[in-house]
């Protein structure tokens, strides 16, 4: 038996709209094909309070409190002389303090801001100028114009300078604390000892 050719079939939705039928009822519409949704805008969020600042941190004590200043030596308490001892003999005391003298001027020192103090023979100069009398004497040391020259059984007179050198040159143990006594009292700055050191320093820890 031959086989009869189907006629192609057409899909619903390309016929168009269907006849009436009898019954007078119309065929529905047919419903577009909807495409693909647009997405949706973003929405903005809900204004809420505005956030307070984060309070500003307050600086501890510690952080503003200034620190301690650069480490320096402890200075000398008022009316306390720098003390400096020269190494020498009993016979070389004497030279010892004629070379801390010269350099004394060298550096700057003006004459009449040294005194130099002897424990035992005077120096040659107060010898010389005691041989014209105590007053010619005391008056070059009022004057102050040079460097004076004492020992230990005059120097309770003598007034303050800047410097005061100190030569253990003999004497008794007493005239050594006393001259080193007479000597810190005297000396404003700087005061120099020149002698046996293990003997100077017997007489400095004394308490003198």
């Amino acid at each position: 038996m031959p086989l009869i050719p189907e006629e192609p079939q057409i899909h619903e939705s390309a016929q168009g709209p269907r006849a009436t039928p009898a019954s007078g009822r119309t065929a529905p519409t047919p419903r577009p094909v909807p495409g693909p949704r647009p997405a949706a805008p973003s929405r903005p969020g809900r204004p809420g309070p505005p956030r307070p600042a984060p309070p500003v941190q307050r600086a501890s004590r510690d952080a503003v409190k200034p620190g301690p200043g650069p480490s320096t030596p402890p200075a000398p308490a008022a009316g306390t002389p720098q003390i400096q001892l020269i190494p020498a003999s009993v016979q070389g005391a004497l030279d010892a303090a004629e070379e801390a003298v010269d350099l004394l001027l060298d550096s700057g020192r003006a004459p009449g801001e040294v005194l130099v103090i002897t424990t035992g023979d005077p120096h040659p100069w107060a010898t010389h100028e005691l041989s014209f009398g105590e007053a010619s004497y005391w008056a070059q040391h009022d004057a102050g114009d040079d460097v004076f020259y004492t020992d230990t059984r005059i120097a309770d007179r003598v007034g303050a300078r800047p410097v005061v050198v100190v030569a253990v040159n003999g004497g008794p143990e007493s005239a050594a604390v006393s001259a080193l006594a007479v000597a810190q009292a005297r000396a404003g700055a700087l005061l120099i000892v020149c002698g046996d050191p293990q003997r100077i320093n017997s007489v400095l820890g004394a308490g003198v």
